[in-house]
C-alpha cells in the first residue's frame, strides 16, 4: 500500500517560516489533486490548500497571502511554504493525493508556532 510521507515540520517562533514536503513512498500514477490539511486535538481535519494537475490552487481564507502550495509533477511531490506563521497555525499537517476516486494520506507532521 502506497503511503504519502511528509517532512519539514517543527517548532518555530511566530513570524517565522517552514516548508513542508510530501511524496509517495512508492509509485503512484495519475495523481489529480494534491492537498494539505491540518488538525488540532479535538477538532476535525480541515483543508488548508489544494492544487490540481494544471497548477490551479485554492486556499482557506486564514492562510491566503501567507502560505503557498506547489507541486512537482515529475516527482509527485507537493510542498507547502508557510510564511508569517501564527500560533493559531499550530497543528498536525497532513498531505493527501487523489488518484481517480481514491484518496491517499500521509501520517502527518507536527507544526508548532510559539508566541
Amino acid at each position: 500500500q502506497v503511503q504519502l510521507v511528509e517532512s519539514g515540520g517543527g517548532l518555530v517562533q511566530a513570524g517565522g517560516s517552514l516548508r513542508l514536503s510530501c511524496a509517495p513512498s512508492g509509485s503512484l500514477f495519475g495523481i489529480n489533486i494534491m492537498a494539505w490539511y491540518r488538525q488540532v486535538p479535538g477538532k476535525q481535519r480541515d483543508v488548508v490548500a489544494t492544487i490540481d494537475s494544471a497548477g490551479i490552487t485554492n486556499y482557506v481564507d486564514s492562510v491566503k497571502g501567507r502560505f503557498t502550495i506547489s507541486r512537482d509533477n515529475a516527482k509527485n511531490t507537493v510542498y507547502l511554504q508557510m510564511n508569517t506563521l501564527k500560533p493559531e497555525d499550530t497543528a498536525v499537517y497532513y498531505c493527501s493525493a487523489r488518484v481517480v476516486g481514491t484518496w491517499y494520506w500521509g501520517q502527518g507532521t507536527q507544526v508548532t508556532v510559539s508566541s
